[in-house]
């Protein structure tokens, strides 16, 4: 294998705050990006831009959006001006021609905080080209888990592939007390019960997701899980490179994908 392949990876990226208040992820990813050769581009799949249909962002340099409401005026002053790559957004999309995705090109989507708020911890100079695709809804874990597939060669030419989203995500169950909040069994286990999955290279019983113990109460919605399925079809060797919980059920874990 080529030294200089980079892995897939999935980030939990947690709250906003992530950005003003690191707690245990912010320096794990910045000892994950120390520890990487350097990308020559970052791709990555936000659990806050869904769409109808598979979208790449070919801007030319994104707009970083505050995508929230309710936090600190620091937060909102925040910019992460790294550059898009309208050549390699290109590329992708004529790889997603070619496995047979229907695929549109979108020049005017601003970054989303799932892009901007782990890459301000990783690589915080704001100097490797980045480009977003969508996390298109009407698509089927499978899918999603293709697209992964589709981008995995992009790990061969210094293209860093990320899925954005978190392990568990449930905003109405949050404990407000912050880090000290005891972890619920119905988090714990579901997480426990995934990362065993993957360890064992199960990837089938993950992206059968309706059976994992706890799902709907783990993600009311799917957004912040179906990243990791892209994550998984980026390579078939899983580790598990941070794990925490923030603010009780919050997982804040980061998995790579060889």
């Amino acid at each position: 294998m080529n030294l200089q392949t980079l892995p897939g990876l999935f980030i939990s990226h947690g709250s906003p705050m992530l950005a003003l208040n690191p707690e245990q992820v912010g320096p794990a990813l910045q000892r994950l990006a120390l520890n990487l050769p350097r990308p020559q581009a970052i791709v990555v799949m936000s659990a806050h831009w869904e769409s109808e249909v598979l979208e790449v962002n070919t801007g030319i340099r994104p707009e970083t959006w505050h995508d929230f409401r309710g936090f600190p005026p620091e937060l909102y002053q925040l910019r992460y001006p790294a550059p898009g790559s309208p050549e390699l957004a290109e590329q992708i999309l004529n790889m997603f021609a070619n496995a047979g995705f229907s695929a549109h090109a979108n020049s005017v989507r601003p970054r989303d905080h799932g892009v901007w708020m782990p890459l301000l911890h990783m690589y915080p100079e704001a100097d490797i080209p980045v480009v977003e695709i969508s996390l298109p809804m009407s698509m089927s874990a499978e899918e999603i888990y293709g697209i992964g597939q589709t981008l995995a060669v992009l790990r061969e030419q210094q293209v860093l592939l990320i899925g954005s989203g978190s392990i568990t995500h449930n905003l109405a169950e949050l404990s407000w007390q912050g880090t000290t909040a005891e972890v619920p069994e119905w988090a714990s286990t579901f997480r426990n019960y995934v990362v065993n999955k993957l360890t064992h290279s199960d990837f089938n019983t993950v992206l059968d997701w309706q059976s994992l113990p706890h799902i709907q109460r783990n993600h009311p919605s799917l957004e912040h899980f179906s990243p990791l399925f892209f994550a998984m079809g980026t390579g078939h060797r899983f580790s598990i490179v941070h794990s925490s919980f923030s603010m009780g059920s919050l997982g804040m874990d980061i998995y790579r994908f060889d």
